[in-house]
This record gives C-alpha cells, sequence and structure tokens, in this order.
C-alpha cells in the first residue's frame, strides 16, 4: 500500500483541506470476458486474464482521472476493445489453430493501450474460448467430411493396387503359358508326360501318408483270386 496525497507537490498535509488515499500497487489478477464476431461473421466467447498494477509514478493522475477503483474503470474498456479488435483479423478455425499467436498479439496491444493510462500490465493470456452450437456442429460435420474423403481416397488407392496387381498377375501367367508352349513346341510330348507323372508322384506320396487309404490290386478282383478249399 501506498499513501497518495491530492497535491503530491505539498508537502505537509492541511487538516480539513487534504487527506490521504491509500492505494495498492500490487499486481491484481482480473478475468474479463468478451462475446465479439470474428472475420468470418462467428460469434465467439473469448475470455482473458490480466495481471495488472499501477505505475508509481502515475498513481496522483490515476487517482484523480479514475479513481480508487481505476482497474474497474480502465481494464473491461480496454481489453474489450482490443480482444474485438484482434479477433476480426482472424477466421473462427484459425483462433484455434493459432491460440498462441492471437494471445501475443492480444498481449502486446493491451501493454500499449494501459501504458497510456499508467498500468502495468505483467501477463496477459486466453483462459476460454467457445462458439455457438452451430459452428460447433458445422466444425464436427466438417470433420466427418474430411475423414469420409480420406477413407474415399484409401480406397481408390487400394482399388489401383489391385488392379495393378492384377495385371502384373495376368502378365506372369501370360508369359508363363507362352513358356510351356514354347516348351512343349520344342520337346514335344515328353515335358507334358513328366508333368503327369510328377503329379501322380506327388498324389502318391500325399496318400502314402494318409491312415485312411487302403491299396488294391489292379485288374481282377482280389476276391475272385482267393482258393476257398485254403
Amino acid at each position: 500500500m501506498m499513501k497518495v496525497n491530492l497535491r503530491p507537490c505539498t508537502r505537509c498535509r492541511l487538516p480539513w483541506v487534504q487527506r490521504s488515499i491509500l492505494m495498492d500497487i500490487r499486481t491484481r489478477p482480473r478475468l474479463i470476458s468478451s462475446v465479439t464476431g470474428t472475420k468470418d461473421l462467428q460469434m465467439v466467447n473469448i475470455a482473458v486474464r490480466v495481471l495488472s498494477k499501477p505505475q508509481v509514478e502515475f498513481l496522483p493522475k490515476i487517482f484523480s482521472n479514475y479513481g480508487e477503483d481505476w482497474d474497474e474503470r480502465v481494464l473491461p474498456s480496454i481489453v474489450n476493445e482490443e480482444v474485438k479488435a484482434t479477433v476480426a483479423k482472424y477466421n473462427a478455425e484459425e483462433l484455434l489453430t493459432m491460440r498462441d499467436q492471437v494471445s501475443r498479439q492480444i498481449a502486446t496491444t493491451l501493454r500499449q493501450r494501459s501504458s497510456e493510462f499508467g498500468v502495468d500490465l505483467e501477463d496477459v493470456a486466453i483462459t476460454h474460448l467457445s462458439y455457438g452450437t452451430e459452428f460447433a456442429r458445422a466444425i464436427e460435420m466438417k470433420q466427418v467430411a474430411q475423414q469420409e474423403a480420406e477413407r474415399a481416397k484409401y480406397l481408390v488407392a487400394k482399388a489401383d493396387q489391385e488392379r495393378l496387381a492384377a495385371i502384373i498377375r495376368a502378365e506372369g501367367e501370360a508369359e508363363s503359358a507362352k513358356l510351356i508352349s514354347e516348351a512343349t513346341r520344342s520337346a514335344g510330348s515328353g515335358l507334358i508326360e513328366l508333368r503327369r507323372i510328377e503329379a501322380a508322384r506327388e498324389v502318391a506320396g500325399v496318400l502314402s501318408r494318409s491312415r485312411n487309404i487302403s491299396y488294391l490290386p489292379s485288374g481282377n478282383n482280389m476276391l475272385m483270386q482267393l482258393n476257398p478249399n485254403n
């Protein structure tokens, strides 16, 4: 607290004529809310917290012009004015993505304005930022549309990859058929017979490992060859 005379040039205080006023020069926090419009005409509710204190050398002037409740008279007006002027330069989405930049710009302009009134601002910060229900719904719909667009882009890319894979597979099969045809033409039916033997060998190997397979001799029925006298 500091004692301030109404007439600081006078060394002594005249009884019944002059009186001492105690002014608090400590830093005090204050939260100021403002409803303003953005560049794209969206309404936004913004709350700014300021830490302020009066400059000691300007205390007589501050008291003479604004009284003891100088912060009540000065801070809301300049904060609302500078917040509205700054927010009007940005779109609604930019306020969300560039919040730090907006906060710094508000702090810079507020410090310049408050110094004209003999007030120091030690800190300025945006503590709350919200929009109307219509804008929030529009943001949600836009996010859904972006997700659908990304999903459609993924499906298109997947279809392109599948088409390319089918082309490559068809080209490989055509090349394989061409090589087989050339080999058959040059080697005759020997290659086909070789493939048949290899396939039969593979089938026989599979059947031999199966417990449910029994081998019978080829030709006549085995029961007809049994001798009933034995």
